[in-house]
């Protein structure tokens, strides 16, 4: 158990944190080793160790540790969901701690060290309904872990804030395997590398694609409708560009389509796709090609279902390689995991 640091005066404490954007105040256990093991995960931005959801409004430490106030020692997070979404920055969150026990984690014993996720935004509680379902899947014992409202949030006093940052032999309930964890959780999204997504020299390509693929690809040709493989596939990964291994498309974006050919909703990012005018065959279509090789993929229409945006990106099987969700690791796609875990959000 970490040793109770008191002041015969008032300490210092900071302001709140600004939560203008994202963000999500957690706790579990000492707030000095969830900080650090927080602070170390890619996307996020800030931190602040502080008291939440008790019963006074603006609590001490000493009265958190022995005035019954109810406030549970916790984290402010706020992160950049362009980087981190809510669930990935929670799975993380849970590795850290053991969501089956009630009121202790490590050596620490007492009501402030619950664990908690303390929303500030309703729209967020889908997510988070979703990571604890989740990582219940993980245990036989019930998870205990409060989902409510953030009310009553106050900061911790000066000397708290990155404590293990200032001391670094500093009592902490997290082993270093978890810091190293957090570290690695949300890795950036794979390079392109020297090409940029680009293209081998066009002899090349001619060489290393089938046939049916480089018509598609390079002479902007469309495969027979219902007889290519994607068409009415549905497991779960990611879509790449079949030539330079650019991300395209989620499965969690894909949906049933009577086209007879791969439907999405929208790509995986909005840089990942360019779009022309075609006038071919005396039709107006808007044409879909890859950003980074030039690579025709498809076209874009506006039929799609209007709870998934109303658009529908109809690509051409041969345009793409599938990587399943298992293998996307693997293959260097981990950054995109969180979202495909997050169906999409």
């Amino acid at each position: 158990m970490r040793h109770r640091l008191f002041s015969a005066r008032e300490p210092a404490r900071p302001a709140p944190l600004s939560t203008e954007g994202d963000a999500i105040c957690l706790a579990g256990g000492c707030f000095w080793g969830l900080q650090k093991y927080l602070s170390l995960i890619r996307g996020v931005t800030a931190t602040q160790v502080g008291y939440a959801n008790g019963f006074s409004e603006d609590p001490s430490y000493e009265a958190v540790c022995y005035g019954n106030t109810g406030h549970a020692e916790a984290v402010m997070v706020r992160y950049d969901s362009a980087v981190l979404s809510l669930e990935g920055l929670l799975e993380c969150y849970f590795g850290a701690v053991d969501p089956t026990i009630r009121n202790r984690q490590g050596g620490d014993m007492g009501s402030q060290y619950r664990t908690g996720i303390f929303y500030l935004r309703e729209e967020d509680l889908p997510a988070i309904r979703r990571a604890v379902a989740r990582v219940q899947a993980q245990y036989s014992a019930p998870v205990v872990t409060q989902v409510e409202p953030l009310k009553n949030y106050a900061p911790a006093e000066e000397y708290h804030q990155d404590y293990l940052q200032k001391n670094p032999q500093g009592y902490c309930h997290i082993g270093p395997e978890q810091f190293r964890r957090a570290e690695a959780a949300n890795p950036p999204p794979r390079e392109a590398g020297e090409r940029g997504w680009k293209n081998p020299p066009e002899e090349v390509l001619r060489e290393e694609l089938p046939p049916e693929q480089y018509r598609v690809l390079r002479e902007n040709g469309t495969e027979p409708a219902f007889e290519n493989p994607y068409w009415d596939f549905f497991d779960d990964g990611l879509y790449v560009d079949a030539a330079t291994g650019q991300p395209l498309f989620l499965s969690c974006d894909k949906f049933a389509s009577d086209c007879g050919w791969p439907a999405f909703s929208r790509p995986v990012e909005g840089a990942a796709l360019t779009e022309r005018r075609d006038e071919s065959f005396g039709m107006e279509r808007v044409e879909v090609r890859s950003q980074g090789g030039d690579n025709h993929l498809g076209h874009l229409f506006d039929d799609g279902p209007a709870q998934m945006g109303g658009l529908r990106y109809c690509i051409n099987s041969a345009a793409l390689r599938f990587i399943p969700r298992e293998r996307m690791e693997e293959e260097g796609y981990g950054a995109y995991l969180a979202r495909l875990e997050g169906q999409g959000e």
